[in-house]
């Protein structure tokens, strides 16, 4: 792995969290992510499953995690099956776990083969009364390509009928909401390692470079800081495509007096940072583009402080909608006696703001957690407000990422410079 090891106790205490959550008589299984193919015999870089990684630590794929903490044999209580690697394995793709290896990074004693799993499941299962299985119920996940937890599932419940059946995403989704320190620092690596990439960009934007360089540079800084490389696909948006909430063409050649939207977010050991900032193509901001973006950062500013335990998505985004709604009025792009009869179903603040402020982030950079349970110390936050006028061809979104915390929000990327001066003096110190 690029990254540096982790210590094993993080997925010992996951795994500890998650079995005290199973009922009596359970065990639980998931898998390894797939290899992902292209066309022909291509295949695509290996990500792995960020629940069967919360729980393992084991980075490979045609892996298996079976936890039965109320089997009879202590050595079954807690089970990791392997790919078994062999002389051909090694010389096309490089050495895999030995068993000895995947026990050191996961803390799990009991390493079988992948291929010894139906039949160490089969003498396992039998004990139990229930079954966990795990699916991806996030809200905005798009299932159509079947995974192998699928296929588990399909053939668990064709193999064994007369067990009873639980979901295992609810666990997860309370679990992995609140942040241990270990993640928390390995958040903080990865927004580093996004900070060092946007100070390279302030040197290098101009007018006449190309969109698909600036993502170039990001992925060099990424890859130069044992990144695999962004969490997510970067948004490089200059002039009108500031407009498009998630345009990832990057194709087209920056412009002198535009603005120019950044959205990318390095990812360090399968965790994720999230940074949006924008920028005048020619290192000088216009009087309008100037008032705008100050607008933005007032309400970001507004918005952090109320990422606080206690609060709750609703109430965070409707005060956040009032705070821009208060500002859109200050641009004279909503009249006031206008906003106080509009349909509180409908906000006309909606016609220049379309997001919400903020989203979990964690393993996943839209990571898991409850949008109805109340705000924790450990979470970890988004928070992005953005104004977007079409017309204008102005686009403007500032986003960094927020620790929860009892004393107040932390604000893991308050080193990224954002201030609207900052911004001008670093690009034109470059030029």
């Amino acid at each position: 792995m690029k990254y540096l090891p982790i210590d094993y106790s993080l997925f010992v205490q996951n795994r500890q969290r998650f079995a005290a959550k199973l009922k009596p008589n359970s065990i639980a299984v998931l898998n390894a992510n797939d290899v992902m193919p292209t066309s022909a015999d291509g295949i695509r870089s290996f990500i792995q499953n960020t629940d069967f990684f919360y729980l393992s630590g084991i980075d490979q794929e045609e892996s298996i995690l079976l936890i039965f903490p109320d089997a009879h044999e202590e050595k079954h209580k807690e089970v990791l099956f392997i790919r078994e690697t062999d002389e051909q394995i090694e010389i096309w793709e490089g050495p895999k776990y030995s068993k000895e290896e995947a026990t050191a990074v996961s803390g799990i004693q009991t390493v079988y083969w992948t291929r010894e799993f139906e039949k160490v499941f089969r003498a396992l299962v039998i004990e139990a009364e229930r079954i966990y299985l795990n699916s991806n119920e996030h809200l905005r996940a798009d299932v159509t390509v079947e995974s192998r937890d699928a296929r588990l599932l399909k053939w668990c419940m064709q193999s064994y009928p007369l067990h009873k059946y639980e979901r295992m995403a609810p666990i997860m989704h309370d679990l992995r909401a609140v942040k241990s320190p270990v993640e928390i620092e390995l958040i903080k690596q990865a927004c580093l390692i996004t900070e060092k990439a946007f100070r390279r960009l302030l040197g290098f934007i101009r007018p006449g470079v190309w969109e698909f360089e600036i993502e170039a540079e990001i992925y060099h800084e990424f890859l130069a800081n044992r990144s695999r490389g962004p969490a997510y696909v970067p948004i490089v948006a200059s002039g009108p495509n500031a407009c498009i909430l998630h345009y990832v063409q990057n194709n087209r050649q920056c412009k002198d007096g535009e603005l120019l939207i950044m959205d990318f977010g390095a990812e360090y050991a399968n965790y994720a940072s999230d940074l949006t900032r924008t920028v005048p193509v020619n290192g000088k901001f216009s009087r309008r583009q100037k008032e705008i973006y100050n607008a933005v950062l007032r309400i970001q500013k507004a918005a952090i402080q109320l990422l606080r335990p206690g609060n709750t998505f609703e109430e965070y985004h409707q005060e956040v909608g009032r705070i821009m709604e208060s500002e859109l009025i200050g641009l004279a792009l909503l009249d006031a006696g206008e906003v106080k009869n509009q349909n509180k179903n409908a906000p006309l603040y909606k016609k220049y703001f379309m997001h919400n402020a903020s989203h979990h982030l964690g393993l996943d950079v839209h990571d898991f957690g409850n949008k109805y349970r109340k705000f924790e110390e450990g979470m970890v936050f988004t928070c992005e407000p953005g104004i977007y006028i079409k017309e204008e061809a102005i686009g403007i979104r500032l986003e960094n990422d927020i620790l929860l915390s009892r004393n107040g929000p932390v604000d893991l990327m308050e080193n990224i410079p954002i201030e609207a001066d900052e911004i001008e003096d670093l690009m034109n110190v470059a030029l």
